[in-house]
């Protein structure tokens, strides 16, 4: 029996928010979704404000210049929400 290992990448290659979810497409062809609501950054930004991110952490992260917010593609897939503030 021929097996063949699937090849992961868990880079960014693109990330959009509707009005319920963050979901983010990864190189190797997976796509992430999770509730906005997890993120009370997001959730709170302007449409125009979650717009703008950038990839970052060498492809593995998603960073938010205008509302200071990062995500990693593995908390996503953890599905780890943002920690409770104090």
């Amino acid at each position: 029996m021929n097996i063949s290992a699937r090849v992961t990448d868990e880079r960014v290659a693109d990330v959009r928010c509707d009005d319920d979810s963050l979901i983010v497409d990864l190189m190797d062809g997976r796509t992430i979704s999770v509730p906005l609501a997890w993120y009370p950054r997001l959730a709170s930004a302007t449409l125009a404000e979650r717009a703008v991110w950038e990839v970052a952490g060498g492809g593995y992260g998603i960073h938010w210049p205008e509302i200071d917010e990062d995500l990693s593609t593995e908390g996503l897939l953890r599905g780890a929400p943002a920690p409770k503030q104090a």
